[in-house]
C-alpha cells in the first residue's frame, strides 16, 4: 500500500483544529485511504472519495471501520490498526506560523503505524506519497523516538519506494521468506534528508531554507526507515511502536533548497586495535552550496569523525577547513558547522571515524551494532539552484583507501587534529 501526503492550505475559521492537527492523506489506490491522528496516536484511516462518503463532524468521536491487517514474517506477525476517524474539511491545513518563521508551517506525523518488531536488528520502512501536484518545503524534524527501543532513524526522499506495502523489512538481515527490499526503488532516485540517532532533539533549518518535496522535486515519496535496537517490551505482543518523525513544512516557495551529502566508508578494523576509515569525493558539479550543519554516526567503537572541506592554494598547498568534528557515541544531532564558508566546484570533501576495537575478532561495516559504520552527514543550502546530484560519498575503507594513498594527492594532512578533540 501507498500513501499519499495531501498538503492543503484553508483560510482560518470557527472551531478550527489546534495547531497539533496534522494533515489529510489519501492513498493513490482504487479505495483512497488517509493518515489521521487520534488520541495522540498516528493510524491509517478508511475514507471514500465522494461527498456522501466523507464522515461529518457529529460522527468525529465515533469509530466507524477497524479491522487488523496482519503481516506475516517467518517468525512471527506484526499488526496494523486500522481506524476511521472523522475530521471536518478544514482539517487539512496549517497552524498560523512556526518558532522563527513568518510563514505558516504545519506538522505532520510520520511514524511506524503500530508495529510490533519481532527481532533484534530489525530495519523496517514505511512510505508516504507526497502529492505531486505542489511543492512544499521541509523545515523541520521532530523525532518521537528513542535509543531505548530505535537504533537510529533515517528519512529517505525517493522517486520511487523500495515497496508497495505499508511496512517492509528494509534491512541487510531479512530472511528468504520475508518480504524485504531497499527504502527506495531500484533505480529510482534517493537521498538522505535527516538522519536521528541517541536521543538527539529536535532540528530546525536555518530561517528560509527548507528540503523541496513535490511537484517537480525527484523527492515523490518520502520512506521512513527505523533501525530497532531492543525489542524486550515488545515480546508479549501487546505492546507496539510508533517511533517516527513529526515533519514540519510549509507551502511558501523558499529560495534557498536544502540537501544532504553522506560521507561514509567500506572495509574493516582489525582486531584490538585503533583504525583510520578515511573517505575523499570531489565536488564536480558547478554549483555553490552552503554548509550549515553536520551529524556523525558510528556504532560503539566509534571514538572521533571529523569532516573537512580541502582547497589546493596558487602553490598547490591543501587547505584543510575543519567542516565538524566529534565524538559520535554523545547525542547524534545534526551540530552547526565549524566552518560556513562556501564549497564549489574542485573542492574536495574528506571524512574520517577513528576506530578503537578492545574485540578479539575484525569487524567489518554493516548493519547490525556487532558490526561497524563510518558516516559523516554534511547539510547544506543552495540559493536559487538546485542541490547536488551527488547525494553519497563513499570509499572502500581500510586497507584498500586511506588519504596516505599516492592516488589520493593529498599533502598536509591533519591527522592528529582530524582523530582527536
Amino acid at each position: 500500500m501507498q500513501v499519499r501526503i495531501v498538503f492543503c492550505v484553508h483560510e482560518p475559521r470557527a472551531a478550527a483544529v489546534s495547531s497539533e492537527q496534522q494533515l489529510n492523506s489519501e492513498t493513490i489506490m482504487p479505495s483512497p485511504r488517509r493518515l489521521s491522528r487520534s488520541d495522540g496516536r498516528f493510524h491509517m484511516a478508511a475514507s471514500g472519495t465522494s461527498s456522501s462518503n466523507t464522515l461529518s463532524r457529529n460522527s468525529a468521536n465515533h469509530i466507524t471501520k477497524r479491522f487488523l491487517q496482519t503481516m506475516s514474517y517467518s517468525v512471527a506477525v506484526w499488526t496494523l490498526l486500522v481506524v476511521a476517524l472523522a475530521l471536518p474539511p478544514s482539517a487539512c491545513g496549517l497552524p498560523e506560523g512556526g518558532p522563527g518563521a513568518d510563514y505558516p508551517v504545519g506538522r505532520f506525523p510520520f511514524l511506524m503505524p503500530k508495529v510490533v518488531p519481532y527481532k533484534p536488528e530489525l530495519y523496517l520502512c514505511t512510505p508516504v506519497k507526497v502529492d505531486y501536484t505542489k511543492s512544499y518545503y521541509i523545515v523541520g524534524f521532530e523525532p518521537n523516538a528513542t535509543m531505548a527501543t530505535a537504533h537510529h532513524m533515517l528519512l529517505y526522499g525517493c522517486g520511487q519506494p523500495g515497496s508497495e506495502s505499508a511496512v517492509w523489512n528494509c534491512g541487510e538481515m531479512a530472511g528468504g521468506s520475508e518480504e524485504s527490499g531497499s527504502p527506495c526503488g531500484s533505480g529510482a532516485s534517493s537521498q538522505i534528508i535527516y538522519a536521528w540517532a541517541r536521543d538527539a532533539p529536535k532540528l530546525e533549518l536555518p530561517e528560509g531554507v527548507g528540503f523541496k518535496v513535490g511537484k517537480d522535486s525527484p523527492i515523490q515519496y518520502i520512506v521512513l526507515q527505523v533501525h530497532y535496537a531492543h525489542i524486550d517490551k515488545f515480546k508479549d505482543g501487546t505492546t507496539y511502536d510508533d517511533s517516527g518523525i513529526f515533519i514540519h513544512y510549509t507551502t511558501k516557495p523558499l529560495s534557498k533548497q536544502a540537501g544532504v551529502i553522506l560521507l561514509g566508508t567500506a572495509g574493516y578494523i582489525p582486531p584490538m586495535a585503533t583504525e583510520h576509515m578515511d573517505t575523499l569525493c570531489e565536488i564536480q558539479e558547478e554549483k555553490v552550496i552552503h554548509p550549515f550543519a553536520y551529524r556523525t554516526h558510528t556504532h560503539s567503537l566509534g571514538r572521533m569523525v571529523s569532516g573537512y572541506r580541502i582547497r589546493k592554494d596558487g602553490a598547490g598547498a591543501d587547505q584543510w577547513t575543519l567542516l565538524g568534528k566529534r565524538d559520535p557515541l554523545t547525542p547524534q544531532m545534526f551540530y552547526p558547522v565549524e566552518s560556513r564558508d562556501p564549497i564549489r566546484k574542485s573542492d574536495r570533501l574528506a571524512a574520517r571515524c577513528t576506530m578503537e576495537s578492545n574485540r578479539t575478532r575484525i569487524t567489518k561495516i554493516g548493519a547490525t551494532n556487532e558490526d561497524e559504520m563510518c558516516n559523516f552527514y554534511l547539510m547544506y543550502y543552495v540559493e536559487n539552484d538546485e542541490p547536488l546530484q551527488m547525494k553519497y560519498c563513499f570509499s572502500n575503507g581500510p586497507p584498500l583507501f586511506r588519504w596516505s594513498n599516492r592516488e589520493a594527492e593529498l599533502n598536509h594532512i591533519p591527522d592528529y587534529e582530524s582523530s582527536h578533540l
